[in-house]
């Protein structure tokens, strides 16, 4: 009986080391699967964003009247937009996140520009994305600001001056609306005479309000990027176009006063000095309405001189 027993003991110890040896396999499986996996992930996240940035590029030469670009993405996506001012031109970054086995992918994996300026909602998130662009200029051209939006998010423009109508309605974008749409709240409402809407405009002061926070605006071109934007992002980007302004505005002092010295002077000099000084100090898009008459001044003055510079 004790011989019989001491099989059974030795048996019961092979199963019982058996199953926890594959256990172990099979945890170390999991967790290999599960790396492969992620980094399959990370690295497709990566090429996403990459592609978008190509994709970009060509709005950095203008972007015809009445057209509007889309992409879509495969596995239903957050597109996350970060900023940094520091530096001459600060940073644009991007991030790709996809939802994929029932969970997001990581976003830590980010693609950065510094000639770009993205405005959109921190996280955009859906399968089809659309982009469209407007130049700023201050009073020479700064940049062309890119604005993205999600096909999840329809937005609704109501009462808006005639000239944003128009133009919006030349874009045929799919997720714009400028009807009544003041019943519907699967919209996001943008509202030019009204208050209470998801964006409130100001058209004649410059000013958005969204998410209980003002924004302020020169031209058309930053209106929609506050309209588009989140508040915090909106200030960064505008403070990363001051930073370029500003040393666009050296470059030109440069250009006069080598046409001066060949005679040709357009007596912008002063002015210029004054427009690097103000976005040089610049903080917040508050003070966005005093640079716009300055960089205003200076293009009737421009325009009327015999050796324009730009």
């Amino acid at each position: 009986m004790e011989k019989l027993n001491s099989k059974g003991i030795e048996m019961s110890f092979t199963w019982i080391f058996a199953i926890i040896v594959g256990i172990f396999v099979l945890v170390f499986a999991f967790i290999l699967i599960s790396k492969i996996v992620d980094t399959g992930s990370r690295q497709s996240d990566a090429k996403v964003a990459k592609e978008i940035g190509i994709l970009l590029n060509p709005l950095e030469t203008g972007f015809e009247d009445g057209k509007t670009a889309s992409f879509t993405i495969p596995a239903n996506s957050r597109i996350v937009n970060r900023c940094y001012p520091d530096g001459n031109f600060g940073r644009q970054v991007i991030a790709v996140s996809q939802f994929s086995f029932g969970k997001w992918s990581n976003s830590d994996i980010e693609v950065g520009f510094s000639n770009k300026y993205i405005f959109s909602n921190n996280i955009t998130e859906g399968k089809t994305f659309y982009i469209f662009s407007k130049p700023f200029n201050l009073p020479f051209k700064v940049s062309d600001l890119i604005y993205i939006t999600s096909e999840k998010d329809k937005y609704c423009f109501i009462d808006a001056p005639e000239d944003v109508e128009d133009e919006l309605s030349k874009l045929n974008q799919r997720n714009i609306f400028v009807e009544d749409c003041e019943d519907d709240d699967e919209k996001i409402k943008v509202c030019f005479n009204s208050n209470g809407c998801d964006v409130d405009v100001r058209y004649e002061s410059g000013t958005v309000f969204k998410n209980n926070e003002a924004m302020y605006f020169q031209t058309d071109a930053l209106m929609y990027a506050a309209i588009f934007s989140d508040p915090w992002l909106y200030e960064c980007q505008v403070q990363r176009l001051m930073n370029r302004a500003e040393l666009l505005s050296e470059l030109y002092i440069d250009k006069l006063g080598f046409s001066a010295s060949r005679g040709c002077d357009s007596n912008l000099n002063s002015q210029l000095i004054l427009l690097s000084s103000l976005t040089s100090r610049f903080n917040r898009s508050s003070e966005l309405a005093s640079i716009k008459t300055l960089a205003n001044n200076i293009e009737d003055v421009n325009n009327a001189a015999v050796c324009s510079l730009w």
